[in-house]
C-alpha cells in the first residue's frame, strides 16, 4: 500500500492542476479586451476579432430574416453596450439566458453608433473565418 501512495498523491496533484487550469480559463478576459473595444468604437472600426465579457441587460427578439440569430444586449464594465447577434442556424441557442447573466464571448466586432455588434460567435463550416463562441453558466456555445 505504501508504495502506491506517491502515485496516488501525484494523481491527485495532476487532477487538481487540471481543475485549476479549467477554472482559470473561465475567468473574464483582462481589461485590455475592453480597451480594444472602446478604441474600436471611438475609431468606428470593424472586422476585429475580440474576446470579452459582459452582463446581459436586454433580451431582444430573434432576427428571423436570412440566417436566424439570437439577439441580446450586453454591457461591459466600462459601460459600453454591445448587441450580440448569435447565429442559431450554425450554433445552439443559448439556453436559459436572462437579464443580469454574465457571458464571455469570442467573435467579430463591428462598429455601430450604439456601441457595436458582436457576431461570428459560432464555428465557420467553410473554415474561412475564425471560429467564435459564447460561454454562459459553464457551457460553451459554438
Amino acid at each position: 500500500m505504501k508504495r502506491y501512495l506517491p502515485v496516488l498523491i501525484l494523481a491527485v496533484l495532476v487532477y487538481g492542476y487540471d481543475l485549476y487550469r479549467d477554472a482559470a480559463s473561465q475567468k473574464p478576459p483582462p481589461a485590455a479586451a475592453e480597451t480594444t473595444l472602446q478604441e474600436a468604437y471611438a475609431r468606428r472600426q470593424g472586422d476585429i476579432q475580440v474576446e470579452g465579457a459582459g452582463r446581459v441587460v436586454k433580451i431582444l427578439s430573434d432576427d428571423l430574416e436570412g440566417s436566424r440569430h439570437q439577439r441580446f444586449i450586453i454591457e461591459l464594465d466600462s459601460g459600453q453596450t454591445l448587441l450580440v447577434s448569435h447565429n442559431i442556424d450554425l450554433a445552439p441557442r443559448i439556453g436559459g439566458l436572462r437579464v443580469g447573466d454574465e457571458i464571455t464571448f469570442y467573435g467579430e466586432y463591428e462598429w455601430n453608433p450604439r456601441g457595436g455588434v458582436i457576431h461570428w460567435t459560432h464555428h465557420d463550416p467553410a473554415g474561412r473565418h475564425a471560429d467564435g463562441w459564447i460561454r454562459h453558466r459553464g457551457r460553451t456555445y459554438r
